[in-house]
């Protein structure tokens, strides 16, 4: 497994990230980096994803458990304490499964739009597992990932073919270059200055369809052991098409009174990459109340002006 850390490598983990589907512990770089001037938050690629390389077999992956227990294991061996866990869509789903499993790891979850379905949805899936390929859901998105295009002459090519296009298309600078660095790799044996280059996803459209339809996943009893130990958790939810249904958002708040869920206007479910600074203040109060020990009386009043410099 690969990680990338954000400030100095020498202190205690205070908080790690999981990424979406298909991307990378560098595809938030932007996020991430301003809270590495306080503290050290660490960002992970997951099996199959950037430069971890761990085996990636697709017709091996029947849930989203593997990534669940891969990062408790790299819990266990580079964190010195319980951590803020947060993550981007499977990344938040998966944040919520390593906290029912162990949440003597987890000091809290802060979750962008996680990938948590109906209970009917997992009830069908772990009864009757051949329905797979017609009750929809992840099977449109693995469909979609199936047909991604694998290779490019250039990382320029790349760039080309994503910006203002699809998913990328309500992104901000830099998070689309960002992405590329660690979601490409060269494969071919040309010299470096080469006008004959071949560039490769990291995360292969097979992996992730893969990962889109392994749905076999416990978020609910997830949740329920989050519940009992009244581990704070706050989940940020788009307002444009988020996964996490309104039918969802209300069992989670029925069940989980005391769990945060903060809506989100004008964002989609990438709202990592269209308003950071949310996410990022989300992190960093928590990291400032689970780790740091400050409190809420503690922080005082804060104004934040819109207007340039000249």
């Amino acid at each position: 497994m690969q990680a990338i850390d954000f400030g100095n490598p020498a202190l205690e983990m205070a908080a790690l990230w999981l990424h979406a589907t298909g991307f990378n512990a560098m595809t938030y770089q932007s996020l991430l980096a301003p809270l590495g001037l306080r503290t050290k938050v660490t960002a992970l690629d997951m099996r199959g994803h950037g430069r971890t390389t761990l085996a990636a077999e697709p017709k091996k992956l029947k849930s989203w458990h593997k990534y669940r227990d891969d990062v408790i294991a790299f819990l266990e061996r580079n964190a010195t304490r319980p951590v803020v866990l947060g993550g981007h869509s499977m990344g938040g789903c998966v944040a919520l499964l390593v906290a029912g499993k162990r949440p003597d790891l987890v000091k809290g979850l802060v979750l962008v739009d996680p990938v948590i379905l109906t209970r009917r949805y997992y009830f069908i899936k772990h009864l009757l597992p051949f329905l797979t390929p017609i009750i929809g859901g992840g099977n449109q998105m693995a469909r979609q990932a199936r047909k991604r295009r694998a290779e490019f002459p250039s990382m320029e090519a790349a760039r080309e073919s994503y910006k203002g296009k699809g998913a990328f298309k309500s992104w901000r600078e830099p998070f689309l270059d960002d992405y590329l660095m660690d979601g490409l790799k060269r494969v071919d044996e040309n010299p470096y200055g080469s006008e004959d280059q071949r560039w490769r996803l990291t995360c292969d459209p097979a992996w992730e369809a893969a990962t889109f339809n392994a749905q076999r996943n416990q978020p609910w009893g997830a949740l329920s052991k989050v519940k009992k130990l009244n581990m704070p958790v706050v989940i940020l939810r788009p307002e444009i098409a988020p996964v996490m249904t309104d039918k969802v958002a209300d069992m989670i708040l029925d069940k989980y009174p005391n769990l945060v869920l903060k809506d989100r206007p004008n964002t989609s479910h990438f709202h990592p990459m269209e308003a950071p600074y949310e996410v990022r203040d989300e992190l960093s109060t928590a990291i400032a109340r689970l780790i740091e020990g400050f409190s809420a009386g503690d922080e005082g009043p804060m104004r934040r002006s819109l207007h340039g410099t000249g």
